[in-house]
C-alpha cells in the first residue's frame, strides 16, 4: 500500500491517533488529525508537526484518500458515516499497521481476560527465544511497534496483540496468523445496544483467515463454541478434558496432547480457575508457534501478572488491598469476587457501560460484608443491588479508600474492582488504578 503523498485524516488525538500520525508521516501521507476534545496534546502534534483541529470535526475531514479512526470513535459516529458515504475508505489503526509488516500476528480477544491471556503468551515466546513484540489494546498501538521496525523487520520474530472489539469495527484486511478467542459476556452495550453487535464486532477477527491460519477457542464458552465460524483450522482449550484439545486437565495436573503429565496445578503462579484458562489458551497458541514445552511450563510456574489485574498491593493492619482497576465490565467483577474466601469490601462503580448489576446479587452474598459505590453508576448500582451488603457513597478515590479502610478489619480485603468504564472520572483505567495505589500508600 503506497500512501506517499496521499492525503489522510486521522480521527482521534490519543495514543493511537498519534500513533497512526507518526507511521503515516513517515510513509509519505499528508496527514490531518481532528479531535473533539479540546484538551489534547497539542505539542506532540506541533513535533510531529502536522495540521490539527480539535474540538470536533470540521470539513477538513472530508475529501481525502483514507480515513484512519481511533478506537473511541464509534462506527456509527457522524464523522465516519459521513466518510464512507462519501467513498472515503475508513479504517482502524490496528488494520493501517497491519499493511506495513510481514511479521506473523497472533491476536487475542473476547471479553475477559485479554490482557493477562496476550502478555503470558508474548511472555512464552520471548522464553522461547523469539522476538516478541507486545501490543494493541494492551497500552502500546500496533502502529508504533510498526513504526519502529519499518523496512528492518528480524527474522524470527512474532506481533503478539490484544486487540478489542472496537478496534475490529474498521478492519478490511486484517488478519492474525493465529486467533486466541477466551469467551463472550456481556460488554460495552452501552456502544453496541445489543449483545449480537457486541459478539459479531468481537467475531470479526476471524474474518479474513484462511484454512492456512489457526483459531484457538474457548471450548467451554457455549456462545463462543455457537457463533464461531470460519476456514481456519479450529483447535479448542478448556479447562476439562476430552477430545481434540492439547492440554487436558484432572483434578492436580495439566496433561500435553501425548497424555504425559506436564504441571501440576499448584505450580501456576497465578491463582484462580479464570487464571488456568488464561495459560491454557496462550499455550495452546504457543504450540502453534512452535514454542517448546520448556518455555510454556516456565512461564506458567513464574508469571507474576499484570498491572490492575487482581494486582495486590500492600497489606495494613492485617487488611489486604487489590488493584483490579482493569475489571471494566460485571463478569470481571465476578472473577474477582471469586478470587478470594475472606470478607470483602468492594469498590464499585465509574461510568455504566450497560451492563446488568443484578449478575452481582449471588457474589455478593457470598462473602462482601460492604461495597462502596463510586462514580456516575453509584446510584444506578445502589438501586438495582439496594437488598443486599450496605453500600457507601464516595465523592473520590480518596475517599473511597478511607470509607473501605475505616469499615474494614484483619483479615478482610477491599478490592477496587469496578465494574465500568473510568472516563467519569479519569483518562482511563490505569490513571484509575495508579490513584489507588496512591491513596492505599498514603494511608
Amino acid at each position: 500500500m503506497d500512501l506517499n503523498g496521499k492525503s489522510v485524516a486521522v480521527i482521534g488525538a490519543g495514543r493511537s491517533g498519534l500513533s497512526a500520525t507518526r507511521l503515516l508521516t513517515e510513509l509519505g501521507a499528508k496527514v490531518f488529525v481532528s479531535e473533539t476534545d479540546k484538551n489534547i496534546d497539542a505539542d506532540e502534534l506541533k513535533t510531529i508537526g502536522v495540521p490539527f483541529e480539535t474540538g470536533g470535526h470540521s470539513e477538513k475531514v472530508n475529501g481525502n484518500d483514507l480515513m484512519v479512526v481511533s478506537p473511541g470513535v464509534p462506527q456509527d459516529s457522524d464523522v465516519v458515516t459521513r466518510a464512507k458515504s462519501a467513498g472515503i475508505p475508513v479504517v482502524s489503526e490496528i488494520e493501517l499497521a497491519s499493511w506495513f509488516t510481514a511479521t506473523p500476528i497472533a491476536a487475542v480477544t473476547g471479553s475477559n481476560g485479554k490482557t493477562t491471556t496476550t502478555s503470558i503468551l508474548a511472555e512464552m515466546c520471548r522464553q522461547a527465544g523469539l522476538t516478541t513484540y507486545e501490543s494493541g489494546n494492551i497500552g502500546t498501538p500496533f502502529s508504533k511497534v510498526v513504526l519502529e521496525n519499518l523496512g528492518s523487520e528480524p527474522e524470527n520474530a512474532v506481533h503478539v496483540l490484544e486487540v478489542s472489539s472496537f478496534q475490529m469495527e474498521q478492519i478490511h484486511h486484517f488478519k492474525p496468523d493465529v486467533a486466541i478467542l477466551l469467551n463472550l459476556s456481556p460488554d460495552h452495550l452501552d456502544r453496541y445496544g445489543i449483545m449480537d453487535k457486541y459478539v459479531a464486532a468481537k467475531l470479526r477477527i476471524v474474518e479474513n483467515m484462511t484454512n492456512k491460519d489457526h483459531v484457538v477457542y474457548n471450548r467451554d464458552d457455549k456462545l463462543l463454541s455457537k457463533t464461531l465460524k470460519t476456514e481456519a483450522k479450529m483447535v479448542p482449550f478448556s479447562t476439562g478434558s476430552g477430545g481434540g484439545i492439547r492440554f487436558n486437565l484432572n483434578e492436580t495436573k495439566i496433561y500435553n496432547e501425548s497424555h504425559e503429565p506436564f504441571i501440576y496445578l499448584d505450580e501456576i503462579s497465578l491463582p484462580g480457575n479464570h487464571n488456568v484458562a488464561n495459560f491454557l489458551a496462550a499455550a495452546t497458541a504457543a504450540e502453534i508457534i512452535d514454542v517448546d514445552e520448556a518455555a510454556i511450563k516456565q512461564v506458567m510456574k513464574t508469571f507474576s501478572g499484570v498491572p490492575h489485574r487482581l494486582e495486590k498491593l500492600n497489606t495494613l493492619d492485617g487488611i489486604t488491598f487489590y488493584n483490579d482497576s482493569k475489571a471494566t465490565n460485571i463478569e470481571s467483577v465476578k472473577v474477582a469476587l471469586q478470587s478470594f474466601n475472606v470478607p470483602v469490601v468492594l469498590i464499585l462503580g465509574g461510568r455504566d457501560k450497560g451492563g446488568d448489576f443484578n449478575e452481582l446479587t449471588p457474589y455478593l452474598a457470598d462473602g462482601v460484608k460492604l461495597v462502596i459505590t463510586l462514580g456516575e453508576a453509584a446510584e444506578r448500582i445502589e438501586k438495582t443491588l439496594s437488598n443486599h451488603p450496605p453500600f457507601l457513597r464516595a465523592d473520590s478515590m480518596a475517599s473511597a479508600v478511607s470509607l473501605a479502610f475505616q469499615n474494614s478489619e484483619a483479615g478482610d480485603v477491599i478490592l477496587l474492582s469496578p465494574g465500568c468504564t473510568s472516563f467519569d472520572m479519569f483518562d482511563n483505567f490505569e490513571q484509575r488504578g495508579d490513584t489507588f495505589r496512591e491513596e492505599v500508600m498514603r494511608l
